[in-house]
């Protein structure tokens, strides 16, 4: 357990916050602004772009949508989305950059963003736009909670639940 002097202490420089472009890590990037406005912190915005896989020795869907191509362009979209974002972050007085980085191990990008650019805190949400995956491959937020060497808001994200509405009979 952490005194009070132990919390007081601590004042986060910059803050690391990965984003899928999801309702959660959209609400993650929220309470990271209001802690970097709070501590007069900077943010660094990431996004990471899962490479193609490499189907029975064909790269998919390279038939349909060059990998090289595919890549620049979901790179551009996210460069373009993070200029939005930073500008809006400046219009509430904090200063931000983005990262857009390209790979497989999403904990693995994380980690490394977090180490080059110095960040002393990670916001990240528990539920992104994943899918399917954490259940095969497990949580990225629980990966990166149990190796980040630095303290690690994790922010529970309400699960969204489908309004089903009732099929009318004709």
């Amino acid at each position: 357990m952490m005194s009070e002097a132990t919390v007081s202490m601590f004042h986060p420089k910059k803050i690391l916050v990965p984003i899928d472009f999801s309702p959660s890590s959209i609400a993650a990037l929220a309470t990271a602004s209001q802690m970097a406005q709070q501590f007069h912190a900077k943010l660094c915005l990431l996004h990471v772009i899962p490479m193609l896989p490499i189907v029975s020795g064909l790269e998919f869907p390279t038939a349909f949508y060059p990998r090289q191509e595919f890549l620049a362009d979901a790179e551009e979209d996210s460069a373009k989305r993070f200029v939005d974002l930073v500008d809006h972050l400046a219009g509430q007085g904090v200063e931000a950059t983005f990262k857009v980085e390209i790979g497989n191990d999403v904990v693995g990008n994380v980690l490394m963003v977090l180490e080059r650019e110095h960040a002393d805190l990670l916001v990240i949400s528990t539920q992104g736009m994943s899918g399917w995956r954490p259940v095969v491959f497990g949580s990225i937020a629980e990966k990166v909670v149990k190796l980040a060497e630095c303290p690690v808001l994790l922010l529970r994200t309400a699960k969204t639940t489908v309004e089903l509405k009732p099929r009318v009979k004709q």
